[in-house]
């Protein structure tokens, strides 16, 4: 077993429902040094993170290629599995992505249904189960089982009538699982009842966006999430600290 494939192992193993693996999301080499110290066994890159870390604007206003290169420099600081955010593809085939994601080290994958390159147009169920089909193709033609996290961002948009939004997520993940996804995002905060809904009605672990100094673990585990992500939110939390140091520099 190549090294790249015992890492996606290792990470896929590690999404255990009502035992959340706590993935860090982080953007460079330091930050990533710093949630691996802290103990943690695999990391999450945000794509908005990592955009702001190279002056860049999120949705898509890196490259891949800028993306990449931060991926590079986390892999080899750190042994622990790394996952990235790759928005909606940067307008590329899933053959490109999955090249680029395993040059660079990764071993899992976000993909969201927002195509940024498109006037930020939500794919259809069909389409998001597609790309995700493609992903899941060429990463086993690699030979490595890249964990596929795949993403919706219904809820953020707030696309069409809230009465039936948590069952159009329902629908559009279940297709993105019967595709090949390992890991569904239906990416949000969300009342208790739509996540316990959420993840016992899913087929697969479901990961849940947390706030690191205000969401609570033993919550997100009773309502049966498998994964816990930070978004941009730790930059921003670290943001505020320096701030609040900084400040009393003035």
């Amino acid at each position: 077993m190549t090294s790249l494939e015992h890492k996606a192992k290792a990470l896929l193993e590690l999404h255990r429902p009502g035992d959340p693996a706590v993935l860090p999301t982080v953007w460079d080499a330091w930050s990533a040094n710093l949630a691996v110290s802290a103990g943690f066994s695999g990391l999450t890159m945000g794509s908005h993170p990592v955009a702001d870390s190279v002056g860049r604007a999120d949705g898509e206003g890196m490259t891949f290629l800028e993306l990449l290169t931060r991926v590079k420099q986390v892999t080899e600081a750190v042994q622990a599995p790394v996952s990235v955010d790759i928005e909606s593809g940067y307008g590329l085939e899933p053959a490109q992505l999955i090249e680029g994601l395993l040059d660079a080290g990764a071993v899992g994958l976000n993909i969201e249904d927002t195509v940024h390159s498109e006037g930020k147009r939500l794919r259809t169920p069909e389409e998001h189960a597609d790309f995700v089909r493609g992903l899941r193709e060429f990463a086993d033609a690699a030979g490595v089982h890249v964990v596929v996290n795949a993403r919706t961002d219904l809820f953020l948009r707030q696309d069409g009538d809230e009465s039936d939004r948590v069952d159009r997520a329902i629908a559009r993940l279940k297709l993105a699982a019967a595709a090949g996804a390992d890991v569904l995002y239906p990416v949000g905060r969300h009342e208790d009842a739509d996540m316990r809904r959420l993840t016992s009605e899913l087929p697969l672990p479901v990961n849940a966006i947390g706030l690191p100094g205000l969401s609570d673990k033993a919550t997100l585990a009773a309502q049966g999430v498998a994964r816990v992500s930070f978004g941009p939110y730790l930059q921003f939390a670290l943001a505020e600290e320096a701030n609040r140091l900084l400040d009393r520099w003035k």
